[in-house]
């Protein structure tokens, strides 16, 4: 069955794109269960940056010392001596620190103490709507690359007209032929950085992906020697089975 538009309507009149989103990632763990080795072992994470608040006054406490101030422990009399008091802040400005969805498998060697090997990406909204969101998103899988650990992107969101594989490419300061001069903004991509002779290698699977055409299958690589088949086509279809999705 094709890539359904969950982003519009009729799709977005029938379930919305986070149930999909939210879904999706156990659904693939139940299929890599079927390939992954026994001493490898997947698990779904899902993270919803601006849906959760902290409430700082809950951590307040009403004998805390005034903000800026520091105060020595009293002494045998009981009395507190102020110490150091910093001077004012050179900036202070109206903002907040960026986070942003988190829709993800993430795969651990059980043999290394859990240690990560690879991570599959379902890239959502957030992830692509401002520059920041785009950065951190494009910073997190450099790091994720340089530690190691294979990732594969996927993208489905047609809402939001952004290429972030071609983004993380322009981070690096490389770029593939195969995004031509205007990248779709629909994709799925593997990528891998292993080591050739005494250099190493950025290594990439793209796919471009579009609204009713099937999804592909990608290699998911566990090590630098083994890899074993992500079918994106049978867990999405699975998912929209499990939802009730046309």
């Amino acid at each position: 069955m094709p890539l359904r538009d969950h982003f519009r309507p009729p799709f977005s009149e029938v379930r919305s794109w986070e149930e999909v989103h939210g879904g999706w990632p156990m659904v693939i763990v139940q299929h890599l269960a079927k390939t992954l080795p026994p001493e490898y072992a997947a698990g779904p994470h899902v993270h919803l940056g601006p849906e959760v608040e902290i409430d700082v006054a809950t951590f307040e406490s009403p004998s805390q010392t005034a903000v800026g101030t520091f105060y020595s422990p009293p002494d045998e009399g009981g009395i507190a001596t102020a110490v150091w008091a910093p001077a004012e802040p050179t900036l202070a400005v109206e903002t907040e620190l960026s986070d942003f969805d988190e829709y993800e498998v993430r795969v651990y060697d059980t043999r290394r103490g859990r240690s990560l090997v690879a991570a599959i990406e379902l890239i959502s909204p957030s992830n692509k709507d401002r520059p920041e969101h785009r950065s951190q998103f494009t910073s997190k899988c450099a790091m994720l690359l340089r530690q190691g650990v294979s990732l594969v992107l996927v993208d489905v969101v047609t809402s939001r007209n952004v290429n972030l594989y071609a983004d993380l490419l322009a981070l690096i300061g490389r770029s593939d032929r195969l995004l031509g001069t205007q990248p779709l903004a629909t994709y799925a991509v593997a990528c891998r950085w292993r080591e050739r002779e005494r250099s190493r290698w950025l290594e990439t699977w793209y796919l471009e992906v579009k609204p009713g055409l099937q999804l592909p299958c990608l290699p998911l690589w566990l090590t630098e020697d083994l890899a074993i088949p992500l079918d994106l086509e049978v867990s999405y279809e699975q998912t929209c089975r499990d939802l009730r999705i046309a």
